[in-house]
C-alpha cells in the first residue's frame, strides 16, 4: 500500500493457503417469512393504507466488528465498510504485525481494523488497513471501479485514499496517496463523478470551495461563494446535496437553498427558490435523491426530505420533533418551484435509496433531535416507500419496521440482488455498549415487497448482457421469466454510490430506452436497449444492470459504461 509497508505485507502473504488467515468468521444470513398480512396492513411490508396483502421481511444480521460510518458496494459484489480510525479499538482484529502506531506520550498501538470488506458471494469479512482518520469523509467510484476516498479529520484532513476492489477470495486493501493531497482540508464534503470521469469535491467544514481529482494543478481549489452565503451558526451547509443533472450542470443544495452550478466556468447559472421547513443539511439531518432519469433524459427531479428544527444542534435538544416535510422540484424546468408533501411522520438521518424500479426507500434515522453525538432520540424504525409516479398525497407507504435502531452514523445501500444493506449507527464519540442506543456492529438486509415469494414467477433473470457498453450503443440482453411477459420490460442502470451521513454521493438510476421483447422460446426473451447517449446522463463507470418485469427486478449484472 502506498505510504505503508502494511499493505505490501498483506498482499505478499496472499497465497491460496494463507488467504483464510485474513478472513473473519463466516456470516450467517437468514430469511424470515412472516405469512399473510392482516387486512389492515399495506401492500408490501408495513402497516399503512389498509391494503390486504402478504408481507416479507428479509434480514441478515451479524457482527461486522466495526460500526460502518461510510459504505459502498463494489463491482465484485463486495461491500466496503468504513468507520473512523481515531475511535479506539474496534471489534475486528487485524492480522498479526499490522498494528497502527498512535502518536502520544506514551505512544500506543491499535491492532484492530476500522474498515472491513464484506464478500456477498462467500459471506466472509476481510479486515482492511486504514491509517489516517476518515471521520466524516467523502467518496466516489472512479470509472475503472476504484473507490476514491477523500478528507476526514486530524491526519486525514487533506488525505486522498483509493481502494481497488478485487475478485472474491483474493486480497485487496486501501492505498493512501503519499505524493498527492487535497488543496483544501475537507471534513463533511461531498464528491460527485462528472461526465468526463473526473471527481469534483465540494465543500466541507471551513472549505467553501471546490476541487477535483485528478487534481487540476492549473486552478487548484476554486472558491464557491454559495456555500459561504448559506452557512449559519450551526454550519448547516455541510455535506451539500449534489446531483449531476442530464444538462451537465450540478444541482447543489445546502441549508435550505439550491443553485445550478456550471463547474466548467465555476459560476452559478440559476438560483432556485428557498425550500421551506428549515435547514436540511448536516447537522440538521435531512436527505435528498434525484429521481430516475427516463425518456429522452431532458428532465430531472430532485427530492429533499426531513430535517431537524433549527437550533436543536446548538442547544443540544434531543427531543425536538423532526420535520416531516419533503420538497420536490423539477431542477431542469424553466421556472421551477418546490412542490411540498409530507411524510407520515417526521424524520432526521433517513437514508434515501433509489430502488431498481425507480421507487425510493427511506430508511434509518430518528423522529427527534439532530445529528451529532448523542443528540437524537425516538428511533424511526419504520421504512417508507416513496412512489414518485403516484399523485401527491399518495406517494408514501409505511413498511414493516426493523427492531434495530439506526441513529447517527448509519448507512443504507442497494445490493445487486435488490435488497437494501443497512449498517452502522454509533451516536457516541467512541464505541459504547450497554446504553439506550449502543454502538451497532450488526448489519441487516431489508427485502422490498418485490422480492416476496408470490412474485417469484414473474421475477426476471438477466441471462446475457454485454460487459462493456458504449454511449449511444444499441445492444441486446437476454432475459428469462417463468410466466409469459406482457408489455415492455425495463432495463435500468443503477450506480453504486458512497453512502454516509444520510446522503448517497453519486446515486443515480437511468431507465434505458427499450423495444418490445422478442420471444426466443423456453421462457427466454431478447430485449433491444439503447445506452445513455453521454456522460451527462450517466457518467462513465460500472453500473448494476437490472431487468425489471411488472415492477420486479432481476439480480443485477455489472456492466461498464465507456466512452
Amino acid at each position: 500500500m502506498a505510504g505503508s509497508g502494511m499493505g505490501r505485507e498483506l498482499r505478499d502473504l496472499a497465497s491460496p493457503r494463507r488467504i483464510k488467515d485474513y478472513f473473519i468468521a463466516p456470516l450467517k444470513w437468514w430469511r424470515k417469512y412472516q405469512g399473510p398480512a392482516e387486512s389492515e396492513r399495506v401492500a408490501d411490508v408495513g402497516e399503512f393504507n389498509k391494503i390486504p396483502s402478504q408481507q416479507l421481511t428479509c434480514r441478515a444480521s451479524t457482527l461486522t466488528g466495526i460500526s460502518s460510518m461510510h459504505t459502498a458496494v463494489t463491482r465484485f459484489n463486495t461491500v466496503v465498510l468504513l468507520d473512523r480510525t481515531h475511535i479506539g479499538p474496534s471489534r475486528a482484529p487485524l492480522p498479526k504485525n499490522l498494528c497502527r502506531a498512535i502518536p502520544g506520550n506514551p505512544p500506543r498501538k491499535d491492532c484492530t481494523a476500522h474498515s472491513v470488506l464484506l464478500d456477498l458471494n462467500t459471506l466472509t469479512l476481510l479486515p482492511l488497513t486504514i491509517l489516517s482518520d476518515t471521520w466524516c469523509s467523502s467518496g466516489q467510484f472512479l470509472p475503472d471501479g476504484s473507490l476514491l476516498q477523500t478528507g476526514g479529520d486530524l491526519d486525514g484532513f487533506k488525505k486522498i485514499r483509493k481502494f481497488v476492489p478485487c475478485e472474491s477470495g483474493t486480497i485487496c486493501d486501501w492505498e493512501e496517496m503519499r505524493d498527492t493531497e487535497l488543496y483544501h482540508g475537507r471534513w463533511y464534503a461531498t464528491n460527485q463523478i462528472l461526465p468526463d470521469g473526473s471527481i469534483i469535491i465540494i465543500g466541507g467544514r471551513t472549505a467553501n470551495s471546490v476541487e477535483y481529482f485528478p487534481p487540476r494543478k492549473e486552478i487548484g481549489a476554486v472558491n464557491f461563494p454559495f456555500l459561504g452565503e448559506v452557512e449559519d451558526n450551526q454550519m448547516d451547509n455541510l455535506y451539500p446535496y449534489v446531483h449531476l443533472l442530464p444538462t451537465g450542470e450540478l444541482f447543489v443544495f445546502a441549508n435550505n437553498k439550491a443553485v445550478l452550478f456550471d463547474y466548467n466556468t465555476h459560476s452559478v447559472t440559476k438560483k432556485y427558490p428557498a425550500l421551506e421547513g428549515g435547514p436540511r443539511n448536516y447537522p440538521s439531518a435531512g436527505s435528498s435523491v434525484m429521481l430516475a432519469l427516463t425518456g429522452d433524459y431532458s428532465s430531472a427531479t430532485v427530492v429533499v426530505c426531513g430535517g431537524a428544527e433549527y437550533g436543536a444542534y446548538l442547544q443540544r435538544i434531543t427531543d425536538s420533533p423532526a420535520h416531516g416535510s419533503c420538497g420536490r422540484i423539477e431542477a431542469t424546468g424553466p421556472d421551477p418551484e418546490w412542490e411540498m408533501e409530507n411524510m407520515p411522520f417526521g424524520r432526521i438521518m433517513g437514508d434515501m435509496v433509489t430502488l431498481p424500479t425507480g421507487d425510493v426507500m427511506i430508511i434509518n434515522g430518528a423522529e427527534a433531535g439532530t445529528q451529532g453525538f448523542e443528540l437524537a432520540s425516538v428511533p424511526c424504525l419504520y421504512p417508507l416507500l416513496y412512489r414518485p409516479d403516484q399523485p401527491s398525497g399518495l406517494r408514501f407507504m409505511t413498511l414493516n419496521p426493523s427492531s434495530v435502531p439506526r441513529m447517527y452514523h448509519s448507512t443504507a445501500n442497494l445490493l445487486p440482488d435488490g435488497r437494501i444493506l443497512v449498517a452502522g449507527s454509533n451516536p457516541h464519540r467512541f464505541y459504547k455498549f450497554g446504553t439506550e442506543f449502543p454502538t451497532e456492529l450488526r448489519i441487516e438486509a431489508f427485502s422490498p415487497e418485490y422480492l416476496s415469494p408470490d412474485k417469484a414467477n414473474i421475477r426476471p433473470v438477466l441471462a446475457e448482457v454485454p460487459e462493456r457498453i458504449r454511449y449511444g450503443e444499441v445492444f441486446e440482453v437476454v432475459v428469462a421469466v417463468e410466466l409469459p411477459v406482457v408489455g415492455l420490460m425495463e432495463i435500468n442502470f443503477a450506480s453504486a454510490p458512497f453512502a454516509t451521513h444520510s446522503f448517497s454521493q453519486g446515486q443515480r438510476l437511468v431507465k434505458l430506452t427499450v423495444e418490445t421483447p422478442s420471444v426466443e422460446g423456453g421462457g427466454r426473451y431478447r430485449v433491444k436497449s439503447t445506452a445513455p447517449h453521454n456522460g451527462n446522463v450517466a457518467p462513465p463507470g460500472y453500473y448494476m444492470a437490472f431487468a425489471v418485469n411488472l415492477g420486479v427486478p432481476s439480480v443485477a449484472r455489472w456492466v461498464q459504461l465507456v466512452s
